[in-house]
């Protein structure tokens, strides 16, 4: 299984649609997502970055899904792409196996400065 999070803020494309267009894209992303369902990409939800979140992220939307493996990453990918969906939003995403977090903690206590990037507080 793997997590994938979208994280994004709209553009000045975006806000230069009309209601009726911006609806159009996204009545076009709906049915992709209805097929990816099919395929057992589950949407865990979609927010609104919370204004006093701590360490908040500059990105203003965000939304997780929970998929079966890569090649369910990569449709994902594909459709965002298919969708133009960059065009109108400024995005990053992350995506990576689930894995225990037992696992993760192992992996971070068990680090080599030449395992990871880092950045010096």
């Amino acid at each position: 299984m793997y997590l994938y999070v979208e994280m994004w803020n709209v553009t000045r494309k975006w806000i230069n649609l009309s209601k009726e267009e911006r609806r159009d894209v996204m009545s076009k992303m709906e049915s992709r997502i209805s097929d990816m369902k099919s395929k057992g990409i589950n949407n865990l939800g979609w927010t609104r970055n919370e204004e006093h979140t701590p360490y908040r992220s500059d990105y203003r939307y965000l939304t997780v899904w929970q998929m079966p493996d890569i090649d369910a990453a990569k449709q994902l990918e594909k459709n965002l792409e298919e969708a133009n969906w960059y065009e109108y939003f400024s995005q990053a995403n992350s995506r990576g196996k689930i894995i225990s977090r037992e696992e993760a903690m192992d992996f971070l206590i068990n680090l080599e400065e030449t395992s990871t990037s880092f950045l010096d507080a």
